[in-house]
């Protein structure tokens, strides 16, 4: 996949769930089929809604029902520079994100990606749930001082469940 700016994105994704979420030259939306293949998205795991229903409303987000999950892969050394998340209609839905295998420092610039970033190391089953004001805050991730994990070794994988 390729930003609209023609870059090409460092990690690798594919999606689960009614949407999946896709890139254009013209900008990123959520899509009924992968592009590469023309086919519906797998369906979404009930263990995955479950997860994501259950930690949201822990987090007070009690009507969360998940439709689309983005599955990024990252291999050591490989990031997602800052960004919002800000394509889904519902804004006042949070999102649930699931770290597995390495770990990874999730970086939260605030209001502007201009910011000296706040980083928090993300572990295997650390799950995070963000919303409401912090719903459009810049982040991103980096891999470059990840922990091996015991069997995935320098690979993480992130599950980020939302409602489109």
């Amino acid at each position: 996949m390729y930003t609209p700016g023609g870059k090409k994105l460092n990690i690798s994704m594919t999606n689960c769930g009614d949407l999946g979420w896709i890139s254009e030259p013209n900008g990123y939306r959520y899509s009924t089929t992968d592009p590469t293949s023309n086919l519906s998205w797998p369906l979404m795991p009930k263990s995955f809604k479950r997860l994501a229903k259950e930690t949201a409303s822990l987090a007070q987000f009690d009507d969360f029902q998940p439709n689309a999950c983005l599955i990024n892969h990252y291999k050591q050394g490989r990031e997602l520079t800052a960004h919002q998340d800000k394509n889904e209609p519902d804004l006042s839905q949070p999102i649930v994100s699931v770290s597995l295998g390495m770990s990874a420092r999730f970086q939260i610039y605030g209001n502007s990606r201009q910011n000296k970033p706040l980083e928090i190391e993300l572990y295997d089953g650390d799950v995070m749930v963000w919303g409401r004001c912090a719903r459009l805050i810049y982040h991103g991730v980096k891999t470059h001082k990840g922990l091996p994990h015991p069997k995935l070794g320098l690979h993480r994988i992130n599950l980020t469940l939302r409602m489109t």
